[in-house]
């Protein structure tokens, strides 16, 4: 069998290599390009079924990959190209796989990962993977304010950078204050209907006798205080998209209809016996777990279907500690830039922040960030910030200390604990805030994978 073709692109000579080298052991037939120069030059020479491409080629241009993706999608749109960067973010997830990239590697990933992609991709071309593809967007923008480097967060912007330009309904997940509404509108943003209405829906906020006149609109005398026609916000939305916050606080009458709409495409208002058809994408939300509301007998099991078509969980914040000083210092700059000055944090003050659960999520840290950058100086420190967060550290500790147990001979004979035991009590404690993932728990150390396996073997971890 005609071996395929892969094309690697980097200027750094060791990637490239590396990443040739997993390739021609998986069966391709594998070329080199060290610049964008280069790999265009390529792309007009060759058919392509496989391109590892590096974001950052040059010293000139932090985005270089995004020209070479655009290329390729363009003149060979069969070819699945895959973004590599070692400054990658969950923005740059959802660029590049909204943009038509096949995937988006985080420097430094594994072998198992140019693997992954390699054997996907093979499995794709030979029979098809079944799952629709839908046209990307042909232009590079990152016009979405959305913060995170965490392995959990770069995920999930990949999944929704891959279901944003589709057609399906959605259904996002997640506990208040994880950004489910921040989600729905970076889905919105990069779909085929940007430039129609997203009309915004809480649920929850609308009471049920209000709900259905609310969505699909009343004619006069349908109700007393009808007094004229009145088009709801599902008709508002046509051509784009509506998002249903808190779905699953609608009563079981609204869901029969809301059902309806999602199948047939068509409603009539309250008092009117005329149809109207709509089209718009439904992204609906909630922060309860559905399929318990669906065994309750409080949500219809075939509206559920219909609704998740895909489904988003977004991850507590709490299981996104590398993201949790980012999102600091972007409140905390929001405040210094409207009150025309600095706003930094102390070491300690970060500490804080990272070590607390957040219960509220991203909406609780803007708010305990907001006030500390509102009462500073010009540095945020451990007193700036709420109480719960200054005395759930504390708690923390003390019951760290009193549930870890040391290695022997680690402490020494005054009490002290030794380097090597702080050193294996701090790594524990990153694996944890990261589930228990080696590579985000090695960026997080910022160290490679490979030097953690070694002290993980070394501290029997």
């Amino acid at each position: 069998m005609e071996k395929q073709q892969a094309l690697v692109i980097d200027d750094d000579l060791l990637v490239r290599g590396n990443v040739a080298e997993v390739l021609r052991d998986d069966g391709w037939e594998v070329s080199e390009a060290d610049s964008a120069e280069a790999a265009f030059d390529m792309l007009r020479r060759e058919r392509w079924a496989l391109v590892f491409c590096d974001v950052r080629l040059s010293d000139n241009n932090d985005n270089e990959g995004y020209a070479v993706l655009r290329g390729f999608t363009e003149e060979q749109p069969a070819a699945q190209i895959v973004l590599m960067t070692g400054h990658g973010s969950a923005v740059g997830a959802l660029d590049a796989v909204s943009s038509g990239a096949y995937d988006y590697l985080m420097k430094p990933f594994e072998v198992e990962d140019v693997k992954r992609i390699s054997q996907a991709v093979r499995r794709g071309r030979q029979g098809g993977s079944g799952v629709p593809v839908a046209s990307p967007l042909p232009v590079y923008t990152s016009d979405i304010d959305l913060v995170g480097t965490s392995a959990a967060f770069v995920e999930l912007m990949k999944l929704v950078g891959r279901v944003a330009s589709t057609n399906l309904p959605i259904l996002i997940t997640g506990e208040s204050g994880t950004g489910k509404e921040v989600i729905a509108r970076a889905i919105h943003r990069r779909s085929q209907r940007s430039e129609a209405p997203f009309v915004a829906v809480n649920c929850g906020a609308i009471p049920a006798e209000l709900i259905e006149s609310e969505l699909f609109g009343h004619v006069r005398g349908s109700f007393t205080g009808a007094t004229v026609d009145r088009k709801g916000l599902w008709q508002e939305a046509d051509g784009g998209t509506v998002f249903l916050d808190e779905v699953t606080e609608t009563n079981s009458a609204f869901q029969v209809k809301l059902l309806r709409v999602l199948q047939e495409g068509e409603f009539r208002r309250v008092g009117s016996n005329q149809t109207q058809h709509v089209d718009a994408r439904v992204i609906a939300a909630t922060n309860r777990d559905a399929e318990e509301e669906m065994r309750a007998g409080r949500f219809r099991q075939d509206l559920l279907y219909r609704l998740n078509a895909v489904t988003v969980h977004l991850p507590a914040l709490r299981q996104r500690v590398e993201d949790i000083s980012l999102l600091a210092r972007r409140f905390a700059d929001g405040v210094a830039t409207s009150e025309r000055r600095s706003v930094g944090f102390s070491g300690e003050a970060l500490r804080l922040l990272e070590n607390y659960d957040w219960p509220g999520n991203i909406r609780e840290l803007e708010n305990a960030v907001v006030r500390a950058a509102a009462l500073c100086d010009e540095t945020i420190r451990p007193e700036d910030l709420p109480e719960r967060v200054r005395n759930f550290s504390k708690v923390t500790n003390n019951e760290t200390e009193s549930e870890v147990p040391s290695n022997d001979g680690e402490v020494a004979k005054d009490g002290l604990l030794t380097l090597s035991e702080m050193e294996r009590r701090h790594i524990l404690h990153v694996l944890a805030s990261v589930g228990g993932n080696k590579q985000a728990a090695a960026r997080a150390l910022d160290i490679d994978r490979t030097t953690l396996t070694r002290k993980l073997e070394r501290y029997k971890i």
